[in-house]
């Protein structure tokens, strides 16, 4: 199979249509702790937005809220937080949920990441053919095969990594949790009704 159709089956399973990577809706809701948040779907998500979501088929990284997690941690591993600030700072709002669900497996992702290559650049977006190109010549690229060692500037740069995706994360949860539990006693009538815990079914 080509890119293109790699993407379709890709976003036909997750139930995102046939749309390839060009989802256009004025905001967009991204996990953040135990909440979907509507964020704004700039142009910049929308533009990378094909190229990340096959990250997630290269990798093997799944869409729910440790999968995007992980995702995330990847790519900061990548360097996108210093190349691509605002990719970044939409891979700190996804990192915060991941690190309060699952800290070990954001480390190792971001440890993956350290060892290889997003499809970010200008130079490596047009050199690909959505037509031609197969899955596993661009894996190839993307996943070096080679273990990263962690040092002490790996930790202290993870450790940077998540102090500020806890700082966003509170930054952005507190009002959502505060509107939503207003809005959820107007309809219910009751505080417990408010605050009893929802079993959810999208962790991975």
């Amino acid at each position: 199979m080509n890119l293109n159709t790699t993407l379709l089956n890709f976003y036909q399973k997750h139930g995102f249509g046939d749309d390839l990577g060009k989802r256009r809706p004025l905001t967009v809701k991204v996990y953040t702790g135990c909440m979907l948040v509507p964020l704004p779907n700039i142009e910049t998500r929308r533009k990378y937005l094909k190229f990340h979501d096959l990250h997630h088929v290269i990798t093997g990284f799944s869409v729910g809220r440790i999968g995007e997690g992980k995702m995330s941690a990847w790519e900061l591993g990548t360097g996108t937080f210093y190349r691509y600030p605002t990719l970044g700072l939409m891979n700190l709002i996804a990192l915060s949920t991941g690190l309060f669900l699952k800290p070990k497996d954001m480390w190792h992702s971001f440890l993956v990441g350290k060892s290889s290559m997003n499809l970010y650049s200008k130079s490596i977006r047009k050199s690909i053919d959505f037509e031609q190109m197969q899955l596993n010549e661009l894996a190839e690229q993307v996943l070096i095969k080679k273990a990263y060692k962690a040092n002490f500037i790996t930790k202290l740069e993870f450790g940077f990594y998540s102090l500020l995706a806890i700082i966003i994360h509170g930054a952005l949860v507190i009002p959502a949790i505060i509107l939503r539990s207003v809005s959820d006693y107007i309809q219910s009538g009751s505080i417990i009704e408010t605050i009893k815990p929802k079993k959810r079914q999208d962790l991975y």
